[in-house]
């Protein structure tokens, strides 16, 4: 991941409604988005291995570790998940501030239900399918950020993950998935998801932060 040095030049780069510079914030803005993103990335793929791997743990004492441990991994993604959707750097604001939002309700719903049900949060969307509507607001979130970066940086990865989310999702809402396909889904998901947070880590920095003219002009529109 690319380091923020203090004495960095200015470097002026020519936008669309005029000039900017990439300052030390900015870099730090980006490498905390990706930071975000990448321990979101590997909380999403432990809480995939344990979820595949319960099946052959139910019944033994070390089931309810693994429970336990799917719970704290989800409060971290979900933590993560905030900070990256709090760094984006998104030129609709509306948009933006609408991918909080269905972060924030998908968030408190977690928390409602997990209260409700007194289950882990896996748990109570396998048994209970409908807390989707609920839950899957920080999924649609995520899934923002897949399709953003599909559309700015044309990444296949994200492109399998803006129609593979979804999909399971509404999949497993209605029942019409076999177990053992979603099975497959959310290993692909989890794979991707980290490929992705990798390739993030390692591109460079500028891009990320995109035209800063662009957003000065839109901010003086409002």
């Amino acid at each position: 991941m690319e380091t923020i040095e203090s004495n960095i030049p200015l470097k002026i780069y020519q936008g669309q409604f005029g000039t900017f510079t990439i300052t030390n914030l900015d870099r730090q803005g980006v490498v905390i988005y990706r930071s975000a993103l990448m321990m979101a990335a590997i909380c999403f793929g432990m809480v995939t291995i344990a979820v595949l791997s319960q099946s052959s743990q139910i019944g033994s004492d070390s089931s309810a570790n693994i429970l336990n441990l799917v719970t704290w991994l989800y409060i971290t993604f979900s933590v993560a998940l905030g900070i990256a959707l709090a760094t984006i750097h998104i030129y609709m604001a509306v948009l933006h501030r609408t991918l909080q939002v269905f972060w924030a309700v998908g968030s408190l719903s977690a928390l409602i239900f997990s209260l409700y049900y007194h289950q882990p949060i896996d748990s109570i969307v396998y048994q209970h399918p409908s807390t989707i509507l609920g839950i899957g607001f920080t999924f649609a979130a995520l899934t923002g950020i897949f399709f953003k970066e599909a559309f700015c940086f044309n990444r296949f990865e994200t492109k399998i993950l803006v129609v593979l989310v979804p999909l399971l999702l509404l999949g497993h809402l209605i029942n019409i998935l076999p177990q053992n396909i979603e099975a497959i889904l959310l290993a692909i998901w989890a794979g991707a998801f980290l490929v992705f947070a990798v390739r993030k880590a390692i591109q460079p920095i500028p891009p990320d932060i995109g035209d800063k003219s662009v957003f000065e002009y839109l901010e003086t529109q409002t």
